[in-house]
């Protein structure tokens, strides 16, 4: 009896699953497996997101064994545990969803070195090396990435992999169990597995007032629930990229007005948004340990220590600030205007090395992806390839009153200032001594001083980044 392995890694679902669907049919019995990877998990993986990933292979178990088979779990070196698996139960082929990322294809590579690997389709719906240039060159700002993109026939619901059922999977294959700890933590609103992925997907899209309909309009505020959040799901691959794309091109043709087929393309473009990281990361790995742009790598950085502490506990004393990162660290999640917020701040007002902040946020992010989190930090630091220009800096407090207006999402994370009215939510620090004992929010007491001052690091930064300029411009180190 023929015997396939599908090696499952960022694609743990059973629908549109393009490696399981593959090995199906070029084979009578099934392995699905996933291999603990020790580098991965000790490079990628913050607790919150271990918690996650864990959580969504118990689910992928279960979901594998109502249909007769299993998920074998193996700890090691992949390259070692795959071989050791193909000799164990005769395998002929193993078929693996393909990875861009640098670390991957060098495991792949050591994989294929070992054992017949066929890689099939891809994390994303446009892989690296069909969204090109006329001239072959890859395409380095999100624009005319976009236009290319959106040029070929979209994706139909047709083409998406029908989930198996059932499955034939060998017995006796030794299997570790998944690991019970870390659990997710009762503040992370993510419960993992397909099933969620799916039921988010509906709940989203379903309806002439789906929530997909006011994207546009709601997205970039941090005290409504206006995004998918599919993000950590399309992380793990419990929601196929083509599925979230099909859907999107399926909301936007039966969209009920004008306004809302915008607010359908609005979302659709930021599935683009992802893809296009992923291929830069491919086109360009460097970028995951160096500025993109040559000329801002000289940037000296402050660093300074004790700030950093007081941006990552959510002590900068700039409400919006605090309160997203105070988000991050208990619920995993942050809403992505607020991670341009206080990238920003970080980088520019307080002249902190971004990848600093990068490495912060894949210890705590359930959606922590190395190609979205490094381009999203890039962008706003100014130093990446679709980057937004060196000299603009966000002001915390315009960006509050604009995305926050009532101060509701603020209040929420930063309970110090659960009673200060909404004329000084934004700004604390220009209450009197009186106010700050009405509203019980005593500035370095109960909540503290803002650490720098807007207005003037903005200036040093400018001239900070101008130097580095400057400096590559004459050819200096």
């Amino acid at each position: 009896m023929s015997t396939a392995i599908g090696w499952l890694r960022r694609d743990l679902r059973l629908a549109d699953n393009a490696a399981l669907g593959a090995a199906l049919s070029g084979a009578e019995q099934v392995i699905p497996v996933f291999v603990l990877d020790p580098t991965l998990l000790e490079r990628y993986a913050g607790t919150k997101r271990l918690a996650f990933l864990l959580a969504g292979l118990r689910q992928l178990d279960a979901d594998l064994s109502a249909r007769g088979s299993r998920l074998v779990i193996r700890r090691g070196d992949p390259a070692n545990e795959i071989a050791r698996l193909v000799h164990e139960s005769g395998a002929s082929l193993v078929f693996a969803e393909e990875d861009y990322e640098p670390y991957a294809r060098q495991r792949d590579g050591a994989v294929a070195s070992r054992v017949p690997l066929k890689q099939v389709g891809s994390p994303i719906v446009r892989a690296p090396g069909l969204v090109l240039k006329a001239n072959g060159d890859p395409y380095v700002v999100f624009g005319p990435f976009s236009r290319k993109w959106k040029s070929f026939p979209p994706p139909r619901a047709s083409e998406l992999v029908p989930s198996p059922e059932p499955i034939s999977t060998p017995q006796g294959i030794e299997s570790v169990p998944i690991p019970d700890e870390p659990n997710l933590p009762s503040g992370v609103p993510f419960p993992a597995g397909e099933a969620e992925a799916q039921r988010r997907l509906r709940a989203f899209v379903s309806g002439h007032n789906a929530p997909i309909y006011r994207y546009a309009t709601v997205r970039d505020r941090m005290d409504l629930d206006g995004t998918s959040h599919l993000s950590p799901y399309l992380r793990f691959g419990m929601l196929s990229a083509k599925q979230a794309v099909v859907t999107a091109y399926q909301a936007i043709e039966r969209a009920p007005n004008k306004d809302a087929r915008h607010s359908a393309q609005s979302w659709l473009d930021e599935l683009i948004w992802r893809e296009f990281y992923e291929c830069i990361l491919s086109y360009y790995p460097e970028v995951l340990k160096a500025s993109f742009r040559e000329n801002l790598r000289g940037i000296t950085w402050a660093n300074d220590e004790q700030a950093f502490r007081a941006w990552c506990e959510g002590r900068t004393g700039y409400p919006v600030v605090d309160a997203a990162m105070r988000q991050l660290v208990e619920s995993g999640w942050m809403h992505n205007r607020a991670r341009m917020i206080v990238a920003s701040f970080l980088v520019k007002d307080l002249l902190i090395d971004w990848r600093w902040g990068e490495a912060f946020f894949m210890q705590h992010l359930v959606d922590g992806d190395p190609a979205a989190n490094n381009g999203g930090w890039q962008w706003t630091a100014g130093t990446g390839t679709d980057a937004a220009p060196y000299f603009r800096i966000f002001s915390p407090t315009s960006q509050s009153r604009k995305h926050d207006p009532d101060g509701n999402y603020m209040r929420r994370w930063v309970p110090e200032l659960a009673a200060v009215p909404g004329t000084y939510v934004h700004t604390p620090w220009t209450m009197s001594t009186m106010q700050q004992r009405e509203f019980k929010c005593v500035l370095g007491e109960d909540y503290p001083f803002p650490i720098v001052d807007h207005a003037a690091t903005r200036e040093l930064t400018l001239q900070t980044y101008r130097a580095a300029r400057e400096a590559h411009g004459r050819g200096e180190s």
